[in-house]
């Protein structure tokens, strides 16, 4: 198993506009076929000390292997994703992890 989670700080977090734009192009990230769980989120109304809370979006994508991310990667859905959207964002971080 290969477990992607990236996090997403927007350039513009008060635009809904930006939110609803980003939200949209995480979102056709499910479209790919390679993805074998996709979650997409915000951060939860959790507050202690050891929590990061200040993205906006997160995704977790779950794939079979790295083979499978590493299509991913190059999947024109992602690059398109990548494209329209690199826009809205200032920063972005990955975590890649296998088990």
């Amino acid at each position: 198993m290969f477990v992607h989670t990236v996090f997403f700080w927007l350039k513009h977090p008060e635009s809904q506009a930006d939110h609803d734009a980003l939200r949209a192009g995480l979102g056709s990230l499910k479209e790919i076929t390679d993805i074998s769980a996709a979650y997409v989120g915000t951060p939860a109304e959790t507050r202690r000390p050891v929590i990061d809370h200040s993205y906006d979006f997160s995704i977790t994508f779950v794939f079979a292997d790295k083979a499978a991310h590493d299509t991913y990667q190059e999947h024109p859905i992602h690059l398109k994703f990548v494209d329209t959207c690199a826009h809205l964002w200032t920063r972005v971080q990955v975590y890649d992890a296998v088990g």
